[in-house]
C-alpha cells in the first residue's frame, strides 16, 4: 500500500467533511479516481487533510497529527493562498509575511524529511482573482518563489500551478477557473489535477 497525504486549505478540503470517503469534490478526488482506474493493480490510498482557511501557521499546528503520524509514502502540500488573501480581506489580523512563510514551511519539510520516509510534492499556490495583474497575484509571487526554492532544497516534485493558471488566464481561457477568484470551479479542479498528474507523472505507481 502506498499512502498519499494531501494537505492544504479549502482548495484541497473541497467539502471533504460532507463526503463519506473524506475526499471532497475537488482535485483530490480527481487524482484518486484517475489513479485507481488507470492502475487498478496498485494499492494507492489518497488521504485528504485539507482544512478551509488554513495558512502555513495552521499547518504547523496540525502537522504532527495530520502528516507525521500518518506515516505517508508521499506528502503533497498546497498552501499560500490564505497567507496572501488575508492581507487583502482582513488586513487587521496578524499576517504571515514571506519570511515567516519560508521559515515555517522549511521547518515542516525538515520534520517530514527526518521523521518519515515520504517523498515530497510541493504545489505552487494558484491565483487570487482571475487577472494576472491583480494585487493578490502580485503579492503571491514571492510566496510562489518560496515554494520553488523549497522544492529545490528538499528535492521535492514541484507542481507549477501558479505558472499554469496564469498562462491559462493570459490566453483568455474561455471558462472560469474559480467561483470567487480563489475557490475552484470544476474546470479549475481539472487544471489542478492535470498539472499535478503531469508533474508527478507515474512515480507513485512505480
Amino acid at each position: 500500500m502506498s499512502k498519499i497525504v494531501l494537505i492544504g486549505d479549502s482548495i484541497t478540503d473541497s467539502h471533504r467533511g460532507a463526503d463519506p470517503e473524506g475526499l471532497g469534490d475537488g482535485y483530490v478526488r480527481l487524482l484518486r479516481d484517475f489513479y485507481v482506474t488507470s492502475f487498478p493493480g496498485k494499492e494507492l490510498l489518497f488521504v485528504n487533510k485539507g482544512v478551509s482557511a488554513d495558512r502555513i501557521t495552521d499547518l504547523e499546528v496540525r502537522w504532527q497529527e495530520d502528516v507525521l503520524e500518518e506515516k505517508p509514502d508521499w506528502v503533497s502540500v498546497s498552501i499560500g493562498i490564505n497567507d496572501v488573501w488575508r492581507q487583502l480581506d482582513n488586513p487587521g489580523m496578524d499576517q504571515v509575511q514571506p519570511e515567516q512563510f519560508l521559515t515555517i514551511y522549511r521547518r515542516l519539510l525538515q520534520q517530514a524529511a527526518e521523521k518519515t520516509d515520504s517523498r515530497l510534492i510541493l504545489m505552487q499556490p494558484t491565483v487570487i482573482e482571475e487577472k494576472p495583474s491583480s494585487k493578490g497575484n502580485q503579492l503571491l509571487k514571492e510566496y510562489v518563489e518560496i515554494v520553488d526554492q523549497l522544492a529545490k532544497e528538499y528535492d521535492a516534485i514541484l507542481v507549477p500551478l501558479h505558472k499554469v493558471f496564469i498562462s491559462y488566464l493570459k490566453k483568455n481561457g474561455p471558462v472560469p477557473l474559480t467561483t470567487d477568484g480563489v475557490h475552484m470551479t470544476t474546470t479549475g479542479n481539472m487544471l489542478m489535477f492535470k498539472t499535478w498528474r503531469e508533474a508527478v507523472q507515474d512515480y507513485i505507481t512505480n
